[in-house]
Protein backbone atom coordinates (compact mmCIF):
# COMPACT_ATOMS: atom_id res chain seq x y z
CA UNK A 1 0.00 0.00 0.00
CA UNK A 2 2.64 2.43 -1.34
CA UNK A 3 1.39 6.28 -1.91
CA UNK A 4 4.33 6.73 -3.63
CA UNK A 5 4.70 4.54 -6.92
CA UNK A 6 8.25 3.81 -8.39
CA UNK A 7 7.57 5.55 -11.51
CA UNK A 8 7.27 9.06 -9.43
CA UNK A 9 11.08 7.80 -8.34
CA UNK A 10 12.31 7.31 -11.58
CA UNK A 11 10.63 10.43 -13.23
CA UNK A 12 12.41 12.64 -9.61
CA UNK A 13 15.64 10.76 -11.00
CA UNK A 14 15.46 11.90 -14.50
CA UNK A 15 14.24 15.52 -13.61
CA UNK A 16 18.08 15.74 -11.57
CA UNK A 17 20.05 13.96 -14.76
CA UNK A 18 19.78 10.15 -13.24
CA UNK A 19 19.13 8.28 -16.58
CA UNK A 20 19.93 4.99 -15.15
CA UNK A 21 18.14 4.06 -12.16
CA UNK A 22 17.32 0.69 -12.16
CA UNK A 23 13.72 -0.69 -10.88
CA UNK A 24 14.89 -2.54 -7.88
CA UNK A 25 16.33 0.99 -6.54
CA UNK A 26 13.16 2.69 -7.23
CA UNK A 27 11.03 0.09 -5.16
CA UNK A 28 13.98 0.43 -2.44
CA UNK A 29 13.26 4.36 -2.09
CA UNK A 30 9.57 4.75 -2.79
CA UNK A 31 8.87 3.34 1.20
CA UNK A 32 11.63 5.84 2.66
CA UNK A 33 10.49 8.85 0.59
CA UNK A 34 6.76 8.11 1.56
CA UNK A 35 7.75 7.88 4.93
CA UNK A 36 9.81 11.27 5.34
CA UNK A 37 6.86 12.67 3.27
CA UNK A 38 4.49 11.31 6.11
CA UNK A 39 6.95 13.24 8.92
CA UNK A 40 6.96 15.82 7.45
CA UNK A 41 3.51 16.70 6.73
CA UNK A 42 2.88 15.32 10.64
CA UNK A 43 5.55 18.41 11.37
CA UNK A 44 3.35 20.89 9.27
CA UNK A 45 0.06 19.90 10.64
CA UNK A 46 1.73 20.57 14.26
CA UNK A 47 2.69 24.41 12.67
CA UNK A 48 -0.75 24.61 11.69
CA UNK A 49 -2.37 23.77 14.75
CA UNK A 50 -0.22 26.12 16.98
CA UNK A 51 -1.05 28.73 14.39
CA UNK A 52 -4.77 28.23 14.77
CA UNK A 53 -5.90 27.33 11.67
CA UNK A 54 -7.72 24.68 9.80
CA UNK A 55 -6.50 25.13 6.65
CA UNK A 56 -2.76 23.70 5.67
CA UNK A 57 -0.21 26.20 4.10
CA UNK A 58 2.54 26.27 2.26
CA UNK A 59 4.40 28.71 5.33
CA UNK A 60 3.61 25.21 7.67
CA UNK A 61 5.51 22.92 5.32
CA UNK A 62 8.58 25.59 5.04
CA UNK A 63 8.39 25.43 9.09
CA UNK A 64 8.38 22.05 9.04
CA UNK A 65 11.19 21.54 6.83
CA UNK A 66 13.31 24.09 8.95
CA UNK A 67 12.71 22.28 11.76
CA UNK A 68 14.48 19.08 10.19
CA UNK A 69 17.31 20.74 8.92
CA UNK A 70 16.00 20.85 5.22
CA UNK A 71 16.52 23.92 2.72
CA UNK A 72 12.92 25.09 2.18
CA UNK A 73 10.68 25.02 -0.88
CA UNK A 74 11.31 27.99 -3.53
CA UNK A 75 8.73 29.31 -5.14
CA UNK A 76 5.22 28.92 -4.04
CA UNK A 77 3.86 31.64 -1.31
CA UNK A 78 0.36 31.65 0.45
CA UNK A 79 -2.37 33.12 -1.77
CA UNK A 80 -0.73 31.25 -4.95
CA UNK A 81 -2.60 28.23 -5.56
CA UNK A 82 -0.74 25.58 -7.49
CA UNK A 83 -2.39 24.10 -10.59
CA UNK A 84 -1.46 20.28 -11.30
CA UNK A 85 -1.75 18.27 -14.52
CA UNK A 86 -1.77 14.55 -14.98
CA UNK A 87 0.99 13.01 -16.76
CA UNK A 88 0.26 11.28 -20.30
CA UNK A 89 0.63 7.72 -20.23
CA UNK A 90 0.84 7.47 -16.26
CA UNK A 91 -2.34 7.37 -14.09
CA UNK A 92 -1.57 8.11 -10.53
CA UNK A 93 1.49 10.91 -11.85
CA UNK A 94 1.31 14.51 -12.03
CA UNK A 95 3.09 17.67 -12.16
CA UNK A 96 2.65 21.31 -12.66
CA UNK A 97 2.57 23.52 -15.37
CA UNK A 98 4.86 25.87 -16.30
CA UNK A 99 4.49 29.01 -18.33
CA UNK A 100 6.85 30.62 -19.75
CA UNK A 101 7.15 33.99 -18.76
CA UNK A 102 8.48 36.64 -21.36
CA UNK A 103 10.82 39.07 -19.20
CA UNK A 104 9.66 42.74 -20.93
CA UNK A 105 6.14 41.94 -19.33
CA UNK A 106 8.02 41.47 -16.24
CA UNK A 107 9.64 44.91 -16.85
CA UNK A 108 6.77 46.67 -18.11
CA UNK A 109 4.17 45.68 -15.31
CA UNK A 110 3.67 47.95 -12.84
CA UNK A 111 4.75 47.77 -9.61
CA UNK A 112 2.68 45.92 -6.71
CA UNK A 113 1.42 48.15 -3.88
CA UNK A 114 4.20 47.93 -0.95
CA UNK A 115 3.38 46.40 1.92
CA UNK A 116 2.42 47.88 5.02
CA UNK A 117 5.12 48.16 8.10
CA UNK A 118 3.62 45.66 11.14
CA UNK A 119 3.36 48.20 14.05
CA UNK A 120 1.07 47.50 17.31
CA UNK A 121 -0.91 50.75 18.78
CA UNK A 122 -2.99 50.64 22.19
CA UNK A 123 -6.08 52.22 22.36
CA UNK A 124 -9.29 51.94 24.60
CA UNK A 125 -11.88 49.51 23.85
CA UNK A 126 -14.34 50.28 26.58
CA UNK A 127 -13.92 52.47 29.53
CA UNK A 128 -16.66 51.35 32.06
CA UNK A 129 -18.72 50.20 29.50
CA UNK A 130 -17.98 53.30 27.48
CA UNK A 131 -16.61 53.36 23.81
CA UNK A 132 -14.95 56.25 23.56
CA UNK A 133 -15.61 58.15 20.07
CA UNK A 134 -12.26 57.43 18.62
CA UNK A 135 -10.96 56.66 14.68
CA UNK A 136 -10.05 52.87 16.09
CA UNK A 137 -13.28 51.85 17.22
CA UNK A 138 -16.14 51.00 14.75
CA UNK A 139 -19.53 53.88 15.23
CA UNK A 140 -21.93 52.37 16.82
CA UNK A 141 -24.44 53.14 13.47
CA UNK A 142 -21.96 50.23 11.38
CA UNK A 143 -22.14 47.60 14.38
CA UNK A 144 -25.82 48.39 15.10
CA UNK A 145 -27.54 44.79 13.95
CA UNK A 146 -31.42 44.58 14.19
CA UNK A 147 -33.14 42.24 16.88
CA UNK A 148 -33.68 39.49 15.15
CA UNK A 149 -30.09 39.19 13.62
CA UNK A 150 -27.84 38.99 15.94
CA UNK A 151 -25.75 36.06 14.84
CA UNK A 152 -23.92 35.74 11.37
CA UNK A 153 -21.59 32.84 9.64
CA UNK A 154 -18.16 32.80 8.80
CA UNK A 155 -16.63 30.74 6.20
CA UNK A 156 -16.27 27.90 9.15
CA UNK A 157 -19.62 28.25 10.05
CA UNK A 158 -18.91 29.41 13.39
CA UNK A 159 -21.25 32.14 15.60
CA UNK A 160 -20.32 35.38 16.42
CA UNK A 161 -22.66 37.94 18.57
CA UNK A 162 -21.73 41.33 18.26
CA UNK A 163 -22.44 43.28 21.43
CA UNK A 164 -23.40 47.31 21.24
CA UNK A 165 -21.62 49.49 23.53
CA UNK A 166 -23.05 50.27 26.49
CA UNK A 167 -25.06 53.54 26.10
CA UNK A 168 -23.84 56.42 28.95
CA UNK A 169 -26.53 58.01 30.39
CA UNK A 170 -25.68 60.73 32.19
CA UNK A 171 -29.11 62.12 34.78
CA UNK A 172 -30.20 65.63 34.42
CA UNK A 173 -28.93 67.37 37.07
CA UNK A 174 -25.18 66.42 35.95
CA UNK A 175 -25.73 67.88 32.51
CA UNK A 176 -26.39 70.86 33.60
CA UNK A 177 -23.71 71.06 36.29
CA UNK A 178 -21.34 69.83 33.04
CA UNK A 179 -22.87 72.39 31.55
CA UNK A 180 -22.50 75.22 33.94
CA UNK A 181 -18.75 74.17 34.51
CA UNK A 182 -17.67 74.54 31.14
CA UNK A 183 -19.51 77.93 30.44
CA UNK A 184 -18.12 79.29 33.46
CA UNK A 185 -14.31 78.11 32.38
CA UNK A 186 -14.76 80.28 28.99
CA UNK A 187 -16.78 83.16 29.70
CA UNK A 188 -16.68 83.80 33.72
CA UNK A 189 -12.91 82.48 35.11
CA UNK A 190 -12.30 85.27 36.86
CA UNK A 191 -15.59 85.46 39.15
CA UNK A 192 -16.06 83.93 42.80
CA UNK A 193 -18.94 81.54 41.34
CA UNK A 194 -16.09 79.88 39.67
CA UNK A 195 -13.64 79.75 42.42
CA UNK A 196 -16.23 78.00 43.93
CA UNK A 197 -16.99 75.45 41.21
CA UNK A 198 -13.07 74.61 40.91
CA UNK A 199 -13.30 73.57 45.31
CA UNK A 200 -16.73 71.51 44.48
CA UNK A 201 -14.87 69.96 41.70
CA UNK A 202 -12.04 69.57 43.91
CA UNK A 203 -14.48 67.98 46.82
CA UNK A 204 -17.63 66.73 45.82
CA UNK A 205 -18.65 63.19 45.08
CA UNK A 206 -20.57 61.29 42.29
CA UNK A 207 -18.59 63.13 39.91
CA UNK A 208 -17.14 59.70 38.14
CA UNK A 209 -19.45 60.13 35.32
CA UNK A 210 -18.65 63.42 34.12
CA UNK A 211 -14.50 62.93 34.00
CA UNK A 212 -14.28 61.52 30.36
CA UNK A 213 -16.69 64.46 29.44
CA UNK A 214 -14.11 66.80 31.19
CA UNK A 215 -11.26 65.74 29.99
CA UNK A 216 -12.05 65.80 26.21
CA UNK A 217 -13.25 68.99 27.16
CA UNK A 218 -10.27 70.14 27.89
CA UNK A 219 -8.20 68.42 25.35
CA UNK A 220 -10.68 70.17 22.67
CA UNK A 221 -10.57 73.66 24.26
CA UNK A 222 -6.49 73.87 24.50
CA UNK A 223 -6.28 72.40 20.76
CA UNK A 224 -8.38 75.64 19.70
CA UNK A 225 -7.76 78.23 22.22
CA UNK A 226 -3.52 78.83 22.90
CA UNK A 227 -4.11 82.51 21.81
CA UNK A 228 -6.59 83.02 24.81
CA UNK A 229 -4.05 82.98 27.90
CA UNK A 230 -7.57 83.23 30.62
CA UNK A 231 -9.16 80.02 28.78
CA UNK A 232 -5.69 78.47 29.19
CA UNK A 233 -5.05 79.14 32.44
CA UNK A 234 -8.50 78.56 33.83
CA UNK A 235 -8.13 74.96 32.33
CA UNK A 236 -5.07 74.46 33.98
CA UNK A 237 -6.69 75.31 37.23
CA UNK A 238 -9.91 72.72 36.00
CA UNK A 239 -7.41 69.75 35.45
CA UNK A 240 -5.33 70.63 39.12
CA UNK A 241 -9.20 70.05 40.41
CA UNK A 242 -9.70 66.75 39.31
CA UNK A 243 -6.42 65.73 40.13
CA UNK A 244 -6.99 66.84 43.75
CA UNK A 245 -10.54 64.51 44.10
CA UNK A 246 -10.07 61.87 46.01
CA UNK A 247 -13.26 60.33 44.69
CA UNK A 248 -12.28 60.78 41.09
CA UNK A 249 -10.39 57.73 39.24
CA UNK A 250 -8.39 59.99 37.00
CA UNK A 251 -5.96 57.07 35.66
CA UNK A 252 -7.47 56.24 32.29
CA UNK A 253 -7.82 59.47 31.64
CA UNK A 254 -4.55 60.45 31.90
CA UNK A 255 -3.03 60.09 28.38
CA UNK A 256 -5.90 62.38 27.26
CA UNK A 257 -5.17 65.48 29.95
CA UNK A 258 -0.92 65.14 29.70
CA UNK A 259 -1.28 66.70 25.79
CA UNK A 260 -2.95 69.42 27.24
CA UNK A 261 -1.00 70.19 30.37
CA UNK A 262 2.33 69.60 28.25
CA UNK A 263 0.86 71.59 25.43
CA UNK A 264 0.77 74.85 28.10
CA UNK A 265 3.54 74.17 29.29
CA UNK A 266 6.50 74.01 26.06
CA UNK A 267 4.11 75.82 23.30
CA UNK A 268 5.79 78.85 21.68
CA UNK A 269 3.27 80.86 22.46
CA UNK A 270 0.50 81.01 25.34
CA UNK A 271 -1.93 84.44 24.56
CA UNK A 272 -2.09 86.79 22.23
CA UNK A 273 -1.87 89.63 24.18
CA UNK A 274 1.93 91.64 25.60
CA UNK A 275 -0.11 91.99 28.90
CA UNK A 276 -0.97 88.07 29.07
CA UNK A 277 1.54 86.50 31.92
CA UNK A 278 2.29 83.41 29.95
CA UNK A 279 5.39 82.78 32.44
CA UNK A 280 2.81 82.18 35.17
CA UNK A 281 0.90 79.60 33.21
CA UNK A 282 3.65 77.59 32.07
CA UNK A 283 4.73 77.88 36.09
CA UNK A 284 1.72 76.22 37.18
CA UNK A 285 1.25 73.92 34.26
CA UNK A 286 5.12 72.62 35.09
CA UNK A 287 3.55 72.33 38.90
CA UNK A 288 0.74 70.08 37.64
CA UNK A 289 3.37 67.73 35.14
CA UNK A 290 5.35 67.28 38.62
CA UNK A 291 2.37 66.19 40.56
CA UNK A 292 0.96 63.69 37.76
CA UNK A 293 4.89 62.13 37.81
CA UNK A 294 4.96 61.67 41.53
CA UNK A 295 0.75 60.81 41.93
CA UNK A 296 0.94 58.04 39.02
CA UNK A 297 4.48 57.34 38.45
CA UNK A 298 4.36 54.06 40.02
CA UNK A 299 1.50 52.58 38.04
CA UNK A 300 2.69 53.65 34.71
CA UNK A 301 6.67 53.11 34.37
CA UNK A 302 7.05 54.97 31.29
CA UNK A 303 4.71 58.40 32.35
CA UNK A 304 8.38 60.08 34.09
CA UNK A 305 10.53 59.34 30.97
CA UNK A 306 8.11 59.94 28.27
CA UNK A 307 7.74 63.59 29.66
CA UNK A 308 11.50 63.52 29.90
CA UNK A 309 12.66 62.99 27.08
CA UNK A 310 9.59 65.25 25.70
CA UNK A 311 11.13 68.70 27.68
CA UNK A 312 14.78 67.25 27.02
CA UNK A 313 14.59 67.95 23.65
CA UNK A 314 12.47 71.01 23.54
CA UNK A 315 15.42 72.28 26.12
CA UNK A 316 18.63 71.38 23.98
CA UNK A 317 16.20 72.49 20.07
CA UNK A 318 18.41 75.82 19.05
CA UNK A 319 15.65 76.22 16.33
CA UNK A 320 13.28 76.44 19.66
CA UNK A 321 11.47 79.52 21.18
CA UNK A 322 13.20 80.95 24.12
CA UNK A 323 9.96 80.57 25.74
CA UNK A 324 9.76 77.22 24.87
CA UNK A 325 13.59 76.37 26.44
CA UNK A 326 11.72 78.34 29.49
CA UNK A 327 8.93 75.83 30.07
CA UNK A 328 11.33 73.01 29.17
CA UNK A 329 13.68 74.57 32.08
CA UNK A 330 11.08 74.21 34.56
CA UNK A 331 8.84 71.48 33.72
CA UNK A 332 12.59 69.52 34.71
CA UNK A 333 12.83 71.33 37.36
CA UNK A 334 9.68 70.97 38.93
CA UNK A 335 10.20 66.69 38.49
CA UNK A 336 13.46 66.66 41.51
CA UNK A 337 17.05 68.03 41.83
CA UNK A 338 18.21 64.74 40.61
CA UNK A 339 16.29 65.08 37.30
CA UNK A 340 17.90 68.56 36.67
CA UNK A 341 21.48 66.52 37.78
CA UNK A 342 21.64 64.55 35.10
CA UNK A 343 19.25 66.19 32.29
CA UNK A 344 20.43 69.94 32.91
CA UNK A 345 23.49 70.41 34.22
CA UNK A 346 25.53 68.29 31.95
CA UNK A 347 23.83 70.83 29.23
CA UNK A 348 24.86 73.91 31.01
CA UNK A 349 28.04 75.52 29.74
CA UNK A 350 27.19 75.16 25.96
CA UNK A 351 23.42 76.76 26.40
CA UNK A 352 24.94 79.41 28.74
CA UNK A 353 27.40 80.76 26.23
CA UNK A 354 24.23 80.43 23.35
CA UNK A 355 22.00 82.38 26.16
CA UNK A 356 24.56 85.37 27.05
CA UNK A 357 24.39 86.18 23.08
CA UNK A 358 20.55 86.53 23.88
CA UNK A 359 20.92 88.67 27.16
CA UNK A 360 23.52 91.02 26.16
CA UNK A 361 22.55 94.25 24.78
CA UNK A 362 25.45 94.84 22.44
CA UNK A 363 24.28 91.79 20.27
CA UNK A 364 20.68 91.58 21.12
CA UNK A 365 18.52 94.45 20.34
CA UNK A 366 15.38 93.58 20.42
CA UNK A 367 13.75 94.52 24.31
CA UNK A 368 11.62 91.37 24.73
CA UNK A 369 13.87 88.66 23.22
CA UNK A 370 16.47 90.03 25.50
CA UNK A 371 13.58 90.15 28.53
CA UNK A 372 12.77 86.54 27.61
CA UNK A 373 16.67 85.10 28.02
CA UNK A 374 16.85 86.86 31.30
CA UNK A 375 13.68 84.88 32.52
CA UNK A 376 15.56 81.58 31.04
CA UNK A 377 18.52 82.68 32.85
CA UNK A 378 16.46 83.03 36.06
CA UNK A 379 14.82 79.62 35.52
CA UNK A 380 18.54 77.79 34.92
CA UNK A 381 19.67 79.92 37.80
CA UNK A 382 17.14 78.80 40.46
CA UNK A 383 17.06 74.63 39.02
CA UNK A 384 20.93 74.95 39.69
CA UNK A 385 20.61 75.83 43.17
CA UNK A 386 17.78 73.80 44.43
CA UNK A 387 20.12 71.00 42.83
CA UNK A 388 23.03 72.48 44.84
CA UNK A 389 20.53 72.43 47.99
CA UNK A 390 19.43 69.37 47.72
CA UNK A 391 22.93 67.98 47.29
CA UNK A 392 24.69 69.31 50.03
CA UNK A 393 21.95 68.67 52.25
CA UNK A 394 22.47 65.15 51.61
CA UNK A 395 25.75 65.41 54.12
CA UNK A 396 25.71 65.66 57.92
CA UNK A 397 24.51 68.88 59.63
CA UNK A 398 27.77 71.38 59.39
CA UNK A 399 28.38 73.62 62.67
CA UNK A 400 27.50 77.34 61.76
CA UNK A 401 31.01 79.51 61.95
CA UNK A 402 28.88 82.36 63.49
CA UNK A 403 27.88 80.42 66.29
CA UNK A 404 31.82 78.95 66.80
CA UNK A 405 33.17 82.17 67.63
CA UNK A 406 30.42 83.18 69.67
CA UNK A 407 30.98 79.90 71.56
CA UNK A 408 34.62 80.71 71.74
CA UNK A 409 34.82 85.24 72.79
CA UNK A 410 31.80 84.77 75.13
CA UNK A 411 31.67 82.62 78.39
CA UNK A 412 28.41 81.45 79.52
CA UNK A 413 27.38 82.83 82.44
CA UNK A 414 25.83 79.77 84.56
CA UNK A 415 24.77 81.68 87.83
CA UNK A 416 20.80 82.36 88.86
CA UNK A 417 20.07 85.67 88.19
CA UNK A 418 20.51 88.20 90.93
CA UNK A 419 23.43 86.39 92.23
CA UNK A 420 26.95 87.68 92.42
CA UNK A 421 30.31 85.76 92.44
CA UNK A 422 32.44 85.90 95.23
CA UNK A 423 35.88 87.61 94.69
CA UNK A 424 38.22 89.80 96.49
CA UNK A 425 37.13 92.85 94.65
CA UNK A 426 33.48 91.94 94.65
CA UNK A 427 33.54 91.65 98.47
CA UNK A 428 35.53 94.95 98.95
CA UNK A 429 32.25 96.68 96.90
CA UNK A 430 29.48 94.80 98.28
CA UNK A 431 27.61 96.34 101.50
CA UNK A 432 28.39 94.39 104.83
CA UNK A 433 26.85 91.58 104.90
CA UNK A 434 25.13 91.77 108.60
CA UNK A 435 25.12 88.28 111.01
CA UNK A 436 22.03 87.51 113.28
CA UNK A 437 22.69 86.94 116.80
CA UNK A 438 21.32 84.13 118.15
CA UNK A 439 24.60 82.22 119.45
CA UNK A 440 27.49 83.46 121.75
CA UNK A 441 27.42 86.16 124.79
CA UNK A 442 25.05 89.18 124.28
CA UNK A 443 26.37 92.74 124.46
CA UNK A 444 25.86 95.04 127.22
CA UNK A 445 23.12 97.84 126.80
CA UNK A 446 25.56 99.89 127.20
CA UNK A 447 27.31 99.66 124.06
CA UNK A 448 27.10 101.72 121.40
CA UNK A 449 25.73 100.86 118.06
CA UNK A 450 28.52 101.67 115.89
CA UNK A 451 30.74 99.32 118.17
CA UNK A 452 28.03 96.73 117.52
CA UNK A 453 28.34 97.30 114.00
CA UNK A 454 32.03 97.35 113.27
CA UNK A 455 32.17 94.36 115.53
CA UNK A 456 29.56 92.79 112.96
CA UNK A 457 31.72 93.84 109.92
CA UNK A 458 34.67 92.49 111.12
CA UNK A 459 33.55 88.98 111.82
CA UNK A 460 31.09 89.17 108.49
CA UNK A 461 35.16 90.08 106.72
CA UNK A 462 36.60 87.49 108.56
CA UNK A 463 34.05 84.76 107.61
CA UNK A 464 33.91 85.74 103.89
CA UNK A 465 37.87 85.70 103.90
CA UNK A 466 37.72 82.37 105.28
CA UNK A 467 35.85 80.52 102.41
CA UNK A 468 37.86 82.15 99.50
CA UNK A 469 40.97 79.39 99.30
CA UNK A 470 38.46 76.98 98.53
CA UNK A 471 35.99 78.83 96.04
CA UNK A 472 39.20 79.93 94.10
CA UNK A 473 40.35 76.10 93.85
CA UNK A 474 36.68 74.60 93.22
CA UNK A 475 36.98 77.21 90.25
CA UNK A 476 40.01 76.54 89.23
CA UNK A 477 39.54 72.55 88.98
CA UNK A 478 36.16 73.57 87.03
CA UNK A 479 37.94 75.79 84.36
CA UNK A 480 40.30 72.85 83.78
CA UNK A 481 37.54 70.50 83.23
CA UNK A 482 35.81 72.73 80.95
CA UNK A 483 38.65 73.56 78.94
CA UNK A 484 39.48 69.88 78.88
CA UNK A 485 35.41 69.03 77.14
CA UNK A 486 36.04 72.45 74.86
CA UNK A 487 39.21 71.24 73.66
CA UNK A 488 38.14 67.52 72.89
CA UNK A 489 34.90 69.07 71.51
CA UNK A 490 37.03 70.82 68.70
CA UNK A 491 38.92 68.53 67.95
CA UNK A 492 35.71 65.71 66.94
CA UNK A 493 34.30 68.82 64.80
CA UNK A 494 37.43 68.86 62.90
CA UNK A 495 37.02 65.02 62.60
CA UNK A 496 33.20 65.50 61.46
CA UNK A 497 34.59 68.43 59.22
CA UNK A 498 37.24 66.33 57.52
CA UNK A 499 34.68 63.45 56.88
CA UNK A 500 32.46 65.25 55.55
CA UNK A 501 34.73 66.93 52.96
CA UNK A 502 36.14 64.06 51.81
CA UNK A 503 32.79 62.96 51.58
CA UNK A 504 31.67 65.78 49.17
CA UNK A 505 34.66 65.46 47.05
CA UNK A 506 34.15 61.91 46.15
CA UNK A 507 34.41 61.03 42.75
CA UNK A 508 31.00 59.63 42.64
CA UNK A 509 29.08 62.39 44.23
CA UNK A 510 31.16 65.10 42.92
CA UNK A 511 29.60 67.77 44.83
CA UNK A 512 32.05 69.93 45.19
CA UNK A 513 32.81 70.22 41.44
CA UNK A 514 29.04 70.69 40.58
CA UNK A 515 29.71 73.47 42.91
CA UNK A 516 32.49 75.10 41.41
CA UNK A 517 31.18 74.64 38.11
CA UNK A 518 27.76 76.43 39.43
CA UNK A 519 30.09 79.09 40.96
CA UNK A 520 32.10 79.65 37.11
CA UNK A 521 28.90 80.08 35.35
CA UNK A 522 26.47 81.99 37.65
CA UNK A 523 29.23 83.55 39.87
CA UNK A 524 27.88 85.24 43.44
CA UNK A 525 23.97 84.92 42.64
CA UNK A 526 24.70 81.18 43.19
CA UNK A 527 25.27 82.00 46.92
CA UNK A 528 22.14 82.24 48.19
CA UNK A 529 20.90 78.83 47.46
CA UNK A 530 24.18 77.51 49.48
CA UNK A 531 23.42 77.43 53.41
CA UNK A 532 25.54 79.21 55.40
CA UNK A 533 27.66 76.47 56.94
CA UNK A 534 28.80 74.46 53.82
CA UNK A 535 29.08 78.31 51.86
CA UNK A 536 31.51 79.45 54.44
CA UNK A 537 33.50 75.31 54.48
CA UNK A 538 33.64 75.82 50.44
CA UNK A 539 35.10 79.33 50.82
Amino acid sequence: MSIVPKESIEVIAQSVGINNLSVDAALTLAPDVEYRMRELMQEAIKCMRHSRRTILTTDDVDTALSIRNVEPVYGFALGTPSRFKKAVGHMDLFYIEDKDVDFKDIIEAPLPRAPLDTSIMCHWLAIEGVQPAIPENAPVEVITIPDGKRSECKDDSLPIDIKVPVQHVLSRELQLYFDKITELTIRGSETILFKEALVSLATDAGLHPLVPYFTCFIADEVARGLGDFNLLFALMRLVRSLLKNPNIQIEPYLHQLMPSVVSCLVAKRLGNRLADNHWELRDFAAKLVASICKRFGHAYSNLQPRLTRTLVNAFLDPKRAITQHYGAIQGLAALGPNVVRHLILPNLGPYMRLLEHEMSLESQKNEMKRHEAWRVYGALLHAAGQCIYGILKMFPTLPSPCHEIWCKKEKVNMLAPGKRKASMEHTEEQPPLKRVATDGPLLDNNTSPSVKQTEGEVAASSSVASDLPSTSKQMTDSEKVGSRNVREKSDEKLLKLSAVLHQVWKDDLKSGQVLVSMLELFGESIFPFIPTPELSLFL
